[in-house]
Order: structure tokens, then sequence, then C-alpha cells
């Protein structure tokens, strides 16, 4: 899981506590805010009645005081006004709950009591509003808290989201350019990322220092397989000449004669090995020139002749059926080594009678060239090693577990990418994707 869905998990879930914490407090505040709204309801409708009171109004509501006065046909609300004693002290208004019969209903009202004189005159005014409206309130309240608490916890989401995915730009940027995007030391930029994070500024410089650490022992081992390797052919070759020598000495007995040829095969097979490294170690350090014209197409025939003898031993279904005769800038004898070493290996581990497929494929800006098989195949495990050197998925068959590493040394100088499917006694599959020269 990434960093920052971490850290936006982490966000969401931190607001979401919070806002049921604030939720569970507000519901268990909502009575309070209730009868405080629905009490400021009635000392509004107080003041209003006593602001535009006149003799009129007074005689209106006095004449109709043996009853309820001016409520709605679903008598939600009242007002009576009676005349009291006079010499009262001033009162201030007092809101209560209680029970009240209109017309046969008996509803339960929430009622401001206020007490007040006019012209020397006392009076006793009366406003009530059922409890029904007080749920309505609270219903209102909870719909509009709803709202306030999911838009809240929605924006404070994208916000951290995007304030997290800004944060960590120059971290994914470090990751992309400084470790997953190198394939080569040699390559490697060293120069900074951009960010104001010390945290991220102590990563970059960490790596680059890293990468200074390997590309030194990089570049030591190669040049330490080329020295060893062009040291180890003139000891190997004055031998292979010696052994020849003695072949030729009359009369030498049958058991030693035997014990030469097989030491001057062992010196072949080294001889072999030492080339490769020689070859790998040339390629991974930039010997060769990529100036020639190559058709893939010539070079897949060309390959067939080579190797149309073990094909036909084997007695190999050979199908090659290019529909695109594709051109571009490389070394031709690399190419050359490179695809006679993948269709080398379908022919080795083929089974007698089976089939090697070449086809091809056009795909947004490459070019694909697949190599099949129906032979032994591998387990996914030899699949991730198969590019090591001197590993083989067969230990059966002859070999130095140094073909496929070659294959991916010229093809990482090409810039070709290589991806390998197989399964174990189906059959294996070899795609290459060539860079069309636009793209290059």
């Amino acid at each position: 899981m990434k960093l920052q869905v971490k850290f936006s998990l982490y966000n969401a879930v931190t607001k979401i506590a919070i806002i049921l914490v604030l939720g569970a407090i507000i519901l268990f505040s909502l009575d309070r805010l209730a009868y405080n709204q629905f009490d400021n309801r009635l000392i509004k409708k107080k003041n209003k009645i006593i602001k535009h009171l006149n003799d009129d109004e007074i005689d209106s509501l006095l004449n109709k005081q043996q009853s309820f006065t001016d409520y709605n046909i679903l008598k939600e609300e009242f007002i009576i006004l009676t005349d009291i004693p006079d010499n009262q002290k001033d009162s201030t208004a007092k809101v209560f709950t209680e029970k009240r019969e209109i017309e046969g209903d008996i509803e339960v009202y929430r009622i401001l009591n206020y007490k007040f004189s006019y012209h020397t005159n006392w009076y006793n005014l009366e406003i009530g509003e059922t409890m029904t409206a007080l749920q309505s309130i609270k219903n209102s309240i909870r719909f509009y808290m709803l709202i306030v608490l999911v838009a809240a916890l929605l924006i404070t989401l994208v916000a951290d989201f995007t304030f997290s995915n800004f944060l960590l730009k120059p971290f994914y940027l470090i990751i992309d350019k400084k470790i997953n995007l190198v394939d080569d030391p040699s390559h490697y930029n060293y120069e900074n990322i951009p960010t104001t994070t010390n945290d991220f500024k102590i990563l970059d410089n960490s790596i680059n220092s890293l990468m200074r650490k390997i590309n030194t022992l990089f570049a030591l081992e190669k040049q330490f397989i080329a020295n060893v390797s062009h040291e180890l052919l003139t000891p190997i070759s004055i031998l292979s000449t010696r052994f020849e020598n003695m072949l030729n000495t009359p009369h030498i007995p049958v058991e030693h004669e035997n014990k030469i040829y097989a030491s001057l095969k062992t010196l072949n097979r080294l001889k072999v090995i030492i080339n490769s490294l020689l070859l790998i170690s040339k390629v991974e350090n930039n010997q060769y020139l990529k100036t020639e014209d190559i058709s893939l197409k010539q070079e897949i025939e060309d390959i067939y002749e080579d190797l149309e003898d073990r094909i036909a031993d084997k007695n190999i279904s050979y199908n090659a059926t290019l529909t695109k005769d594709f051109h571009f800038k490389g070394n031709k004898a690399l190419i050359h080594t490179l695809l006679i070493n993948i269709i080398n290996n379908a022919i080795k581990y083929n089974v007698v009678g089976g089939t090697i497929t070449i086809s091809d494929k056009s795909e947004a800006e490459k070019y694909v060239l697949t190599i099949s098989d129906t032979g032994q195949g591998m387990s996914q495990a030899l699949v991730e090693d198969a590019f090591d050197r001197f590993k083989r998925g067969n230990s059966e068959e002859n070999g130095f577990g140094l073909g496929l590493a070659i294959v991916q040394s010229i093809a990482r100088f090409h810039r070709i990418e290589i991806d390998i499917n197989s399964e174990e006694h189906k059959g294996t599959s070899i795609s290459l994707f060539f860079l069309n020269e636009t793209s290059r």
C-alpha cells in the first residue's frame, strides 16, 4: 500500500472519529438546542405582539378570553390575553410546558407567560405552540447537522489527499527516477529532485551516495571480468597448443590420448565461458558501435540456414511468418548473437517433433518479435532467474547458463525489452520489444 494511501486512510479514520464524537455531543445537546430555538421563537412572537399592541387589539383579545384564540385548524399555536389585577410587579417572560385542551383535544404545548402593563392596566399574555413544532425543529437540526458533517468530511478528505499528493510527489519522483528507472548504474542521474522537505533531501542524497559506491564497484567488476577474461585466454591457448602437439607424438598410449582429448575439451569449454564473459563485459562497457542498418527478417532467415541441420535432427517444425520487415540501427553481430542464442535454446530444450514459431506484431510505438517453442518449459522460479549468469533451466543439457545473460546484455545495449512466458512441459515464449525509429 502506498504511503499516500496510508496517510489518506489515517486522516479519514481520524476525521470520521472526530466527526462521530462531535455528532454524538450534538445529538446529546439537541434537546437543549431545540428548546432554546423554540423558546426564542416564542419570545420573538411576544416582542412582535407587544410592539404592535393597541387598544383595538387588546379589546379583540379580551373579548375572546373564554376560549383559546388565534389557533389554526391544526391547533398548533394559540394566543391568550387576560386582564389581571393592577399593582403587579414587573416580571420577565416565563416559558414552560403544559397540557391544554382545545375543543376536546388535549395537546402538549410549550407556553410563554408574560405579565405587562399597558396604559396603567395589567395584562397576562400567553403564547403557546405544540411540541410537534419542536420535533420539526429537532429534525431540521439533525438534517442540517448531517449535511454539514458529511460535507466537512468530504472536504477534509479531498484536501488531505491533495495535500499528501503534493507533499509526497518528490518522494515518488525520487523512487521512480533514482531507483525504478535505473537499469545501469553507469547511466545514473545524480541531479537532485527539487523539494523543500528536508527528509526527502536526505533520502535523495543518501541514494546518490549509495549509487556512487555501486557505480564504482560495478565498473570495477566489469573491468575485472574483462581483464581476467583477456588474461586467461593466453594460457588457455598455450595449453591447447601443447596438448595438440602431444597428440602428434608418435606411439602415444591410448589412455594418455584419451586424457589429452578430455583436457582439450575442458579447455575449449573454459574458452567458450571466457569469451562469453568477455562479450558481456564489452557490451556493458559500450565498446560496440550501433551504426548498422539491421533487417530482423533477414537475420531470422540467416540463422535458420545456420541451424537448419540441428532443427532437422530433432524433427522440429519451424514456422517463421513475419508480417513486417522491421529495420533499425544497431550492431549486426550482436543482434545475430542475441537471436541465435534464443533460437538455439528453443531447439536445445524442445522435444523431438516439437514446434518453433516466430511471429511478429506492432503495438503502440513498438514492434514485437516473439519466439515460441513447445519444449520442456520452465517453472516460475527459473523464469525469474533466467537472466542470471551460470543458471540453466535444465541441468541435463550441455551449456554454461550464459546464453540468456548475453541476450539480456545485448538487449539492454539496444534498448530492447524482453519478456519471458513459460510453463513446465508446455513450452517457452520469449518476446522482444523493439522501439520504432521515431521513438528512439
